[in-house]
């Protein structure tokens, strides 16, 4: 009888983590970047930084380390969602960003969550090149709107760079999901 030998992860690893506190701190964000003056706009950003820091270190961390657990799985797009999702919202609030914009993004982001989750039951398609850098776009923009006195053309032109990634990434999806769905269908002799 031969022993098995996975390991198990605990879902209390660095990893999961530092997910969490992503999550813990988009309410903070959200109060600095209505309180007013040019002190309460850096405080949301220095927020930020260190919320999308930790988005990029929890998942290096969970990889290189074995830390892969079925919590970082649901909670590590949750958390990305939300923090991207609060300061679209907030900025569109304010007025400082156009609604469509926030509007279009988000419907992409919750889409393709909603379309992972159905998936989930044939595979998981790994995240792609573009959706990398539709990631590094959407915090970029969202950084440059949080930053004070960025000229207007120069978020303008990274928010319209991020919007034209996150769309095309997200048909990109769409297709290679319906191909997935199709060879799915096809093993199953349906």
């Amino acid at each position: 009888m031969k022993r098995d030998e996975r390991r198990v992860v605990s879902p209390w690893n660095i990893a999961n983590v530092l997910t969490v506190l992503r999550l813990v701190l988009v309410p903070f964000f959200v109060v600095c970047l209505f309180l007013p003056g040019t002190g309460w706009r850096v405080a949301a950003l220095a927020v930020f930084a260190v919320a999308s820091i930790t988005d990029h270190l929890d998942g290096e961390l969970a990889r290189r380390y074995g830390l892969i657990t079925d919590f970082g799985k649901i909670a590590d797009p949750i958390a990305d969602k939300t923090l991207t999702g609060a300061a679209l919202v907030c900025l569109s609030i304010l007025g400082e960003l156009p609604w469509w914009v926030t509007v279009v993004i988000l419907g992409r982001e919750l889409g393709i969550t909603a379309l992972r989750f159905v998936l989930l039951r044939h595979a998981v398609i790994p995240a792609s090149y573009g959706g990398k850098v539709k990631t590094v776009l959407q915090i970029a923009a969202i950084v440059l709107y949080l930053l004070p006195f960025v000229p207007d053309p120069v978020r303008w032109a990274v928010m319209g760079a991020a919007v034209v990634v996150t769309v095309g990434t997200g048909v990109d999806y769409v297709v290679r999901a319906s191909r997935l769905r199709l060879v799915a269908k096809r093993a199953r002799g349906k």
